[in-house]
């Protein structure tokens, strides 16, 4: 295990102390440590270890530890074929029932859907910004581009309004909303909460059809697939081939090349980055909507559907600690 460097601790003093320190527990995740063998190795008792800790790492040794950990488990998951049962046991989680939970906790979903979504943002919230990054690996020192700033907050945003959805009754996702906005150059039904989240669903599952060349009902789902829970399914489905798609694309410097859209009727050509941008523009409408409607019907949610707030959360270009993956 190795550990780099720490940029941001608030006393310029204390910046050799947090490093070292924090040095201590990230080095730890290979052996089932205890905040005692941690103090040891700092040469203090455990009591004044944990409360120096606490003061200029601000964080448990315990609650950072085990947050490294299942960081390092949810990068294992997009990035490695190992089964779940051994990086459970590899984040020193004594069964796969425990680390499911534990994983579901932090991250809002399990280690077999977050598998599939192959999330390339695997960081947790944290006050000191001390995260774990894999070394070698493709992220440049996890700093993101505007590819994922705007993919990953459409994304993240979305989710969590079918999270705060999923607590709604029937009626409350079907009442007419009192003020719709269309702005649209097409038709479309924004009357209720409900048919704003499926459009926002709907319109990344046509355009993930047209750009792989896949079939599809354009006259979209069943009711019974347009719950808030049957959505955020359909949501982590067809985000992972899109963004699978569009990373490629980015990786190759291709947003300028053109695809035929075989849905069309007649079929139409356009270019990668122009669909992208128009994914990202007109979801952005219809997810401020969306958020506002919630609040409209008494949910008390938080944000206003910044990409900012999306940053703050997942803040990938603040990884101070460089850890080895196994």
């Amino acid at each position: 295990m190795e550990a780099g460097r720490i940029d941001k601790i608030d006393k310029a003093d204390d910046r050799e102390t947090a490093n070292r320190l924090s040095a201590i527990v990230a080095n730890s995740l290979d052996t089932p440590a205890k905040t005692q063998d941690l103090a040891r190795q700092a040469y203090q008792s455990r009591t004044q270890f944990h409360r120096l800790f606490r003061t200029v790492v601000e964080e448990t040794p315990a609650a950072m530890r085990r947050r490294l950990l299942l960081e390092r488990a949810a990068y294992q998951l997009g990035h490695s074929g190992v089964p779940v049962t051994e990086i459970a046991l590899d984040a020193n989680y004594g069964s796969l029932e425990a680390f499911t939970r534990a994983f579901r906790k932090a991250f809002r979903t399990s280690p077999s859907i977050y598998r599939r979504m192959r999330d390339p943002h695997f960081h947790l919230l944290a006050p000191n910004k001390i995260h774990f990054l894999a070394l070698g690996s493709q992220t440049k020192g996890g700093e993101m581009d505007l590819f994922d700033r705007f993919a990953g907050n459409d994304s993240w945003h979305t989710r969590r309004l079918l999270e705060y959805a999923g607590a709604l009754t029937e009626e409350q996702l079907d009442r007419p909303l009192p003020t719709v906005v269309e702005l649209l150059p097409w038709r479309e039904s924004n009357k209720t909460l409900r048919q704003l989240l499926e459009n926002i669903i709907f319109t990344k599952e046509v355009w993930t059809a047209a750009l792989s060349g896949a079939d599809m009902d354009v006259n979209g789902p069943p009711p019974s697939q347009r719950t808030p829970q049957a959505m955020l399914q359909r949501l982590e489905k067809t985000d992972a081939e899109l963004h699978r798609i569009l990373c490629d694309v980015r990786n190759r410097s291709s947003w300028d090349d053109t695809f035929v859209d075989a849905l069309c009727e007649p079929a139409e050509t356009f270019t990668y980055g122009g669909v992208f941008a128009h994914i990202m523009t007109f979801n952005a409408h219809r997810r401020l909507m969306a958020l506002e409607a919630l609040r409209q019907l008494g949910v008390q949610t938080e944000g206003f559907g910044d990409p900012m707030e999306y940053e703050e959360a997942v803040a990938p270009w603040n990884q101070q600690v460089a850890l080895k993956t196994p």
